[in-house]
């Protein structure tokens, strides 16, 4: 494939940007997931019904595996917690030390679309106190153009910290642009455009910055820059890396409620197993990469919702294939849900996940340029191909026939069924299975206190029993806050037109925003 057809295809948003047979196979593989999806939630009604032996089976079967993949990547979220822990106590400048990094530049775009000035100067400030030279650094805040008001917190921020950094500058995204999806992508896009203009004025190499995205609310540990740093000087293939670090959502855990305490840390706990496995790790919410590499791929996609992980894929096909993450297994902290109220942080739970599920819209996208992009090795493309289809497909389905599914033989395979052994044995076998998974939870608990009291200055041990109870939480969470928002984005992208969804901005609250 070579350039011009690339670039045909590299930002493309969903199926009606295509024409002809292109169309027509965008638009199957959009419906792919959902329905591997509901064929099997509908296959497990029928076959209770038709084969109810063959469920009971297939369910024992599957918690079994269930219950092994658990212990599995329990082990890969402790081996990284030790190495996040090592990670935050090295001296990322003494090692750096024996490396030339005096050329290096951090650029960081911070997007914005309307939060409050606290919240965008608590990020400002942990840059602002992170440990790298200063004159080396550029930093872009990036808002929409929202009239007055935008302007005006550009205008106090530029005053604020003009003097702080190397280079500060303030975008305003306009509204109604030709070909854009207003949010989070098509700003950052704007805002390294003109952000470009200023590196050309000072001369500064491409090669010699390093770009950092940020949401509104990442908060810096103190070396960040430098660790990424050394990860880009001693990476294999630096220009051909994204670098990811572990999000944790600690800015506002004390203030957010118990439920999204415990989805938040799911979250962070998914990332850390793949930061364990970087053949599927991409990259996610607040990442860095290349500004020579972003250039050429044209910067994040403007026309789609999952810019932060597209971005990954925009590289990887540009570069057939010769792109990869690195894990940083160093972390950045973020806001975990909340609102003033219980009902509004549960509804919000639920947006933000089906917001991340829709990262779905990723699957015809890739799968549509394996097809077309004949020099990726045949095994690259069906590696990832599974393990895409399978981490959808899990998602949305196996919350569901762990905890409710799973009980679809006593009810609807008749008397037939309910007389046998099997059937009277059924539920006593799931449930032993069920306890024995718990380990995972009780791992998940015990390394989250250990973050927590590691990361967080103000732990006190008499929050340890709440937060350890909080866990108690996590079969009702997977459900209503994972296979359920996963199945919706899924049908939603199978459906197209008027379901597809826009970028939805998770609100930001602290206790002082009740007045």
């Amino acid at each position: 494939m070579n350039n011009d057809i690339k670039k045909q295809y590299l930002h493309v948003g969903q199926a009606s940007d295509l024409q002809g047979k292109n169309y027509v196979l965008y638009r199957a593989l959009e419906m792919l997931p959902a329905a591997l999806a509901w064929a099997t939630i509908v296959a497990a009604f029928f076959f209770s019904w038709w084969r109810p032996v063959w469920v009971a089976v297939f369910i024992i079967i599957f918690d079994l595996f269930w219950l092994i993949k658990t212990v599995f990547l329990s082990f890969h979220v402790r081996a990284n917690w030790h190495r996040l822990q090592r990670h935050l106590a090295i001296n990322w400048e003494e090692k750096l030390a024996a490396l030339k990094w005096s050329h290096l530049w951090q650029l960081v775009v911070v997007p914005s679309a309307g939060e409050s000035a606290d919240v965008i100067r608590e990020s400002l400030d942990s840059i602002a106190a992170s440990r790298w030279p200063r004159e080396r650094m550029m930093v872009v805040l990036a808002l929409e153009d929202k009239g007055d008001r935008a302007h005006t917190m550009g205008e106090e921020m530029q005053k604020l910290y003009a003097d702080t950094f190397g280079i500060f500058s303030v975008t305003y995204h306009p509204e109604g642009v030709p070909g854009e999806m207003r949010g989070k992508g098509s700003n950052e896009t704007y805002a390294m455009r003109e952000a470009q203009k200023i590196v050309d004025q000072r001369g500064i190499p491409y090669a010699d910055i390093l770009v950092s995205s940020f949401d509104e609310d990442t908060k810096l540990y103190p070396q960040y820059f430098l660790c990424l740093a050394w990860h880009f000087l001693t990476a294999e293939r630096p220009h051909r890396s994204s670098f990811q670090p572990v999000p944790l959502y600690h800015n506002n855990v004390w203030e957010a409620g118990a439920l999204s305490r415990v989805v938040a840390a799911s979250g962070t706990f998914w990332q850390m197993m793949q930061q364990e496995r970087p053949e599927r790790l991409t990259t996610f919410s607040s990442h860095s990469m290349s500004f020579l590499s972003l250039v050429e791929v044209d910067f994040w996609q403007i026309n789609i919702v999952s810019e932060d992980s597209r971005i990954f894929w925009n590289h990887f096909f540009w570069y057939d294939g010769d792109w990869r993450a690195v894990p940083l297994s160093y972390p950045v902290s973020l806001d975990a849900n909340a609102a003033p109220t219980l009902w509004q942080t549960a509804k919000n739970i639920y947006k933000q996940q089906r917001r991340w599920g829709w990262g779905v819209e990723n699957v015809p996208y890739i799968l549509f340029n394996f097809i077309k992009n004949k020099k990726i090795p045949r095994m690259t493309k069906l590696r990832f191909s599974f393990n895409l289809l399978e981490g959808f497909w899990s998602w949305a389905t196996n919350a569901l026939i762990i905890f409710a599914l799973g009980w679809l033989p006593l009810y609807l395979g008749g008397r037939a069924f309910n007389d046998t052994v099997l059937s009277f044995n059924l539920p006593q076998m799931t449930r032993r299975i069920m306890t024995l998974a718990m380990f995972g939870i009780i791992t998940s608990a015990a390394i989250s206190q250990a973050m927590l009291r590691r990361t967080k200055d103000d732990y006190a041990d008499r929050r340890r029993a709440p937060l350890v109870l909080h866990w108690l939480l996590m079969p009702l969470s997977i459900i209503f806050f994972g296979a359920f928002p996963g199945l919706e984005a899924q049908t939603r992208l199978a459906l197209g037109g008027k379901w597809r969804l826009g970028f939805w901005v998770t609100p930001k609250f602290r206790e002082s925003d009740r007045g």
